[in-house]
């Protein structure tokens, strides 16, 4: 089993630019009770370790999205109050892996809707919540409508790499 010191290690130094040792990191987590110490720096006010930490839970829930549902209510949460791009940008692609009620997919849907529609948010975050928009009509087809509306809308704007993905999400 892995200790909170141990996780901490891989998720320290450096900048921003970096993802750290986490690739070093996801091998360590091998069950539930890793896993649950690695989110725990989800909270953690030191963006750097926010960062890598929310870049590791992303990649771990992949393979494992059910690690991820013990966490929903944090996740949610998270979801509502998070400032930094980089927590955004994993965030978007971690929503799609959770169970959700109705109610909160219509919170997790305006939120994602938000961030993919505001010209102010890291071209990152945007390309992410549309892809992750798109992962959460291919289970719920009554959301197409909306979906190809917003689509419409972001196509105007002439961003490259908005309009690649879209691409890639309409070759599906």
């Amino acid at each position: 089993m892995e200790t909170t010191a141990n996780i901490k290690k891989y998720l320290e130094g450096g900048d921003l630019r970096s993802i750290g040792r986490v690739k070093f990191l996801i091998p360590l987590i091998r069950n539930q009770q890793d896993f649950d110490l690695l989110f725990r720096f989800l909270h953690s006010k030191d963006r750097i370790i926010l960062m890598r930490a929310a870049d590791a839970v992303e990649k771990i829930t992949i393979g494992r999205p059910q690690y991820l549902q013990s966490h929903k209510s944090e996740i949610l949460d998270f979801f509502q109050s998070a400032e930094d791009k980089e927590f955004k940008w994993h965030l978007s692609q971690m929503v799609p892996r959770l169970s959700l009620t109705e109610q909160e997919l219509e919170i997790v849907l305006s939120k994602l809707n938000q961030w993919a529609g505001n010209p102010t948010e890291s071209r990152i975050v945007r390309v992410n919540a549309l892809q992750a928009i798109s992962e959460i009509v291919e289970e719920n087809p009554e959301l197409e409508k909306d979906f190809k509306d917003l689509i419409g809308k972001l196509q105007k704007e002439e961003i490259a790499s908005i309009n690649a993905r879209i691409r890639k999400l309409s070759i599906k």
